[in-house]
């Protein structure tokens, strides 16, 4: 058995949002069959220092500082004709980096996180070559586009169109395609033809995310609504600023004393300024979003816009609280209805109106949730299929 290089978009250390959470589980995983190189782009502070989580992999690493300007990749997008998702992360010293390691190590699978890193695989290898594409950003950009107007609309529509190219090429190379749920890989599958693809959920770390874990307790008013997230990303900064604008209200129209919180690194500038919304506040980056997810009344994942599954609201799971979700943000999640699901912001809103004037039943709703995800979502059981498709199970059968 040979080695592996993983190829990452973003440095997967430490996991705390969503990407780095999937592409961390999934190094762990694979380092407990083989030595894996990884090649990553660092985008925050502290990325490119020495990680002791990053040890396990028994591997060489290439950590590479992205700093290419939105602007720069959009111009040389539009003179190469290539999507900018490509040309952002289009990196002569990666190039040269995997070319290394490639020559180097006896490299026997590629596994690529990212439709972004795929950019960076040989056009002749002999080593097996795993796609995780883990949604569909193609489908992401095509939506963008159908809400924008003028040379946004063009420019988003352009990336929608030239990415999903890109997305059904690599296809057609890989030996496998994954996605994160069966939602994201029927979809891809209806509109490029690809075949190859499977489906590899997310999960959650159980025992990290328990209300019976030790963790700083937080004081805030109540009720207290929580939302999670990384706060500089286009679903999350729309998702809060509609719960804050037209869900909110109606909600503090039943609960008066109604607050909620919006946690997350990196707060745009427009949610910041959501705070101006009676019983909104905005705490910004935290040491540990389980005291926030421990102390809240309800946890809310009102996202207009989703794809896959959200670890956000398996968090929230996790963490026993009654969540209450959009129909996107829930549709990947086999919950069994242990979560609320509603179909607009009325819907949301009678929902959380429920939980919170129902604490028992909705400490009830939360303890079935954590079942739920202990029983369906530990990363063990999400990440076996991979094993089979690595002909490691055959091979520990032999």
């Amino acid at each position: 058995m040979g080695d592996i290089l993983f190829l990452a978009h973003r440095v997967p250390f430490p996991p705390d949002r969503g990407d780095k959470i999937r592409g961390y589980h999934l190094l762990q995983h694979l380092a407990k069959h083989a030595r894996v190189h990884l090649a990553a782009f660092g985008d925050a502070p502290g990325d490119l220092d020495p990680h002791a989580g990053l040890a396990a992999l028994g591997g060489e690493h290439a950590l590479l500082w992205r700093g290419k300007r939105q602007a720069v990749a959009a111009v040389q997008a539009l003179a190469s004709r290539r999507p900018v998702s490509l040309t952002a992360f289009d990196d002569a010293a990666m190039h040269r980096a995997v070319t290394n390691l490639l020559a180097r190590h006896p490299i026997d699978t590629i596994f690529v996180f990212s439709s972004q890193m795929a950019q960076y695989v040989p056009r002749e290898t002999k080593a097996r070559v795993i796609m995780d594409f883990v949604d569909m950003d193609s489908a992401k950009f095509a939506a963008y586009a159908a809400d924008a107007k003028g040379p946004m609309a063009w420019m988003l529509a352009r990336e929608a169109r030239l990415l999903m190219a890109h997305e059904a090429a690599v296809a057609t190379r890989a030996d496998a395609s994954l996605f994160v749920s069966a939602a994201e890989a029927e979809l891809f599958r209806a509109r490029t033809g690809a075949e190859r693809v499977h489906v590899i959920e997310n999960g959650i770390d159980t025992r990290h995310y328990d209300p019976a874990a030790a963790f700083a307790p937080v004081e805030a008013g109540e009720p207290l609504i929580v939302f999670t997230g990384q706060m500089d990303y286009r679903p999350n900064i729309e998702g809060v600023t509609w719960f804050a604008e037209a869900i909110l209200p109606l909600v503090r129209a039943a609960q008066p004393n109604a607050s909620f919180a919006i946690v997350g690194r990196n707060p745009s500038e427009a949610v910041r300024a959501l705070a101006r919304h009676p019983g909104v506040f905005v705490t910004g980056e935290v040491a540990d979003v389980r005291g926030w997810l421990a102390h809240a009344d309800a946890v809310v994942a009102p996202l207009r816009l989703a794809r896959g599954i959200q670890n956000k609201v398996l968090e929230g799971m996790a963490m026993a609280r009654p969540v209450v979700a959009s129909a996107a943000a829930a549709e990947g999640i086999d919950h069994d209805g242990t979560i609320r699901v509603g179909a607009d912001a009325a819907g949301i809103a009678a929902a959380l109106i429920e939980v919170l004037a129902n604490p028992w039943d909705a400490a009830s709703l939360g303890a079935a949730a954590r079942r739920r995800v202990v029983a369906r979502y530990g990363w063990e059981a999400r990440l076996a299929p991979l094993d089979a498709l690595l002909g490691w199970q055959a091979s520990a059968a032999a």
